[in-house]
């Protein structure tokens, strides 16, 4: 074992809420994968262990913590204008060759990804919600779900203080975890990367428990938003965009999707970016195919109202947007002031 691993295991502890005995070994409901991790064996995420017949996950540190803008996580539709303090641990479910946080993602797996990380207790992640005076506390950067009783432990004491909490996650979720996390948990953002089995397959997951996480998350009352990375022979074609929005469409129109230029990292640092041209078509055939709320991320300025929230009745402008920046929110509580249409979101706290 290497020291990086030997570094890793000294910030972990054992956990007992999202794991099953079997004979074999234990079974780790964190995720979609649900490994059965055998005695002095790792799951996919490397991340999770067995060691003396425990399950010994991630615990008491961050790999990055910041104050980002609600708009960058991207939440368009969950408190617009507020500002989230955001944190990170290490490790994924999935291994996409075109990550752009694949030092924070790939540990463990990569030896060129060895963030180290950085000692903190959960009081003191919420401390520094309270001195920055913001409302929201989010997990992201790396896979939250493989995190989750971390997670779980922050969230309680965001909860105590009165804050929003959220996951920026790619959806790869198993349902026990998502009954897990509900109780302190108001937001989600999935990263629905294909609707092509062959795809998901290829970034080591399965298309199908993405599909059912999205439906999972909306019907049990998470607020949920979606992003899709148009991605060079994998989502940039408005077939592949129109069978996403079909499924999106089966669970609820109203849905914020979000829709991003890819720019090349990591393994993928070759492949063309996406240009203004090929977002508009994928925006295009989304707002076809009937989704509501449609945005384009990652060229500001570059697509016209793209960036803007309109009312799907009556057309009005409700909030405009450049980049992160809110420009003006008309909003009346959730609902349009010109038709008085309900808009689907969390718009006030």
């Amino acid at each position: 074992m290497s020291d990086y691993s030997e570094t890793l295991k000294e910030y972990t502890k054992p956990a007992d809420d999202l794991v099953g005995v079997e004979e074999r070994g234990l079974r780790c409901r964190a995720c979609g994968h649900t490994c059965l991790v055998k005695e002095g064996k790792s799951g996919i995420c490397q991340m999770r262990y067995n060691e003396g017949g425990k399950l010994h996950v991630p615990w008491d540190y961050v790999s990055s913590l910041n104050v980002d803008p609600m708009e960058k996580k991207p939440f368009f539709h969950a408190l617009p204008g507020q500002r989230a303090l955001s944190y990170g641990m290490l490790g994924c479910n999935m291994q996409c060759p075109y990550c752009q946080n694949w030092q924070i993602s790939q540990a463990g797996r990569d030896p060129e990804a060895q963030v180290m990380p950085r000692e903190i207790k959960p009081e003191e992640i919420i401390s520094q919600a309270v001195s920055s005076d913001v409302d929201v506390v989010v997990a992201t950067y790396n896979e939250p779900l493989i995190t989750s009783e971390w997670n779980r432990t922050v969230f309680e004491l965001a909860r105590e203080e009165d804050m929003v909490t959220g996951y920026v996650s790619n959806g790869y979720a198993s349902p026990e975890v998502l009954e897990y996390l509900r109780p302190v948990t108001d937001l989600f953002n999935v990263d629905f990367k294909t609707c092509t089995p062959e795809h998901y397959k290829k970034l080591g997951g399965n298309v199908e428990v993405v599909k059912d996480s999205i439906k999972r998350i909306f019907e049990m009352g998470f607020h949920l938003e979606i992003i899709t990375l148009l991605v060079p022979g994998q989502s940039d074609d408005p077939e592949e965009i129109k069978r996403l929005a079909d499924f999106l469409l089966s669970v609820s129109p109203d849905i914020p999707w979000h829709l991003t230029a890819f720019r090349g990292a990591y393994k993928w640092r070759d492949k063309s970016s996406t240009s203004a041209d090929t977002l508009q078509r994928a925006y295009q055939a989304a707002r076809d195919a009937g989704m509501k709320h449609v945005y384009c991320g990652n060229l500001p300025g570059r697509l016209e109202d793209a960036e803007n929230t309109r009312c799907p009745e009556c057309g009005e402008l409700l909030i405009s947007r450049l980049g992160y920046s809110i420009r003006e929110n008309r909003l009346d509580g959730n609902r349009c002031p010109g038709c008085g249409c309900e808009i689907y979101g969390r718009f006030v706290k």
